[in-house]
């Protein structure tokens, strides 16, 4: 009888115990709506504790993890989509599935709406705004970690005036102050060229203002081959490719730095090494 009992009393205590890889108090069905907050949980738990990431994960022309977001269940952001998943948390971006989250929360779901970074320090809140609804506070430490310990290994060397660069986008967008891309440009060392611009409404600059007053690297945000629409002619007019014979250029895709997770900082990285080129050149 004693042998019964404490065998009971053992699987009782196994019970408890929290599974492998699985935070003793964490969701277990995690469904992701925005395609910034899917990188993060990848990044934090399990596979086995993700309910569905947005079906953009797998896409590498905007995902910097596309290959380990394959295989798992995706969901197109609809209300019914979700509740047939039936998570414990939903995680969502501030904008794009609006009208789902609303409903969520009005059903009684748990929905945790990450901010959208527009600075780096917003990288590290968003690591631990997440990881501290996952449950995973220790992985998110050290994600941000990582990530400072990365821009720390840069050690560039400030200059009065820094050389300068611009994003340039499909359509002619550039990215301007106070948004991300920014500060990854100033992370790597360049002034952002787009406030010499006298830009659209839209955030665009014109073909002859580029053409006009060039910047000293000019960052494209994806290779020109790679949207086959009319929209990104602007990445294979002739005048560009001119412009990128006679001054620095780099291809810098949108996944590197279309998020605010701590992969922008591959893209840092690789602007800071064309900084280095240039400086290089330069001596």
């Amino acid at each position: 009888m004693l042998r019964r009992s404490l065998a009971i009393l053992g699987l009782m205590a196994a019970a408890a115990l929290p599974l492998p890889g699985r935070a003793a108090d964490g969701p277990r069905r995690v469904v992701s709506l925005d395609l910034c907050t899917d990188q993060l949980l990848i990044e934090l738990i399990p596979r086995e504790r993700i309910a569905a990431v947005t079906h953009l994960a797998a896409d590498a022309s905007v995902s910097a993890i596309p290959e380990r977001a394959r295989g798992l269940a995706i969901t197109h952001g609809g209300a019914e989509d979700v509740l047939r998943l039936d998570p414990d948390m939903v995680l969502a971006g501030p904008f794009g599935v609006r009208g789902t989250v609303d409903l969520l929360q009005r059903l009684g779901r748990r929905v945790v709406v990450v901010p959208q970074p527009q600075d780096l320090a917003g990288v590290r809140g968003a690591v631990a705004v997440v990881a501290e609804a996952v449950g995973e506070t220790a992985k998110g430490a050290a994600l941000i970690a990582d990530f400072d310990r990365r821009l720390a290994a840069l050690a560039l060397q400030k200059r009065e005036r820094p050389p300068a660069a611009v994003i340039y986008q499909v359509g002619g967008t550039v990215s301007g102050l106070g948004s991300l891309a920014d500060a990854a440009l100033a992370a790597a060392g360049f002034r952002n060229a787009a406030t010499g611009y006298r830009l659209t409404r839209g955030g665009q600059v014109s073909l002859e203002q580029l053409l006009a007053d060039p910047p000293d690297l000019l960052v494209l945000s994806s290779a020109p081959a790679e949207y086959r629409t009319a929209l990104a002619d602007n990445l294979r007019h002739p005048a560009v490719a001119v412009l990128r014979r006679q001054h620095a250029s780099l291809e810098l895709p949108w996944r590197h730095w279309l998020c605010g997770t701590p992969h922008i900082a591959d893209a840092i990285e690789r602007v800071a090494a064309a900084r280095a080129d240039l400086e290089a050149r330069a001596r």
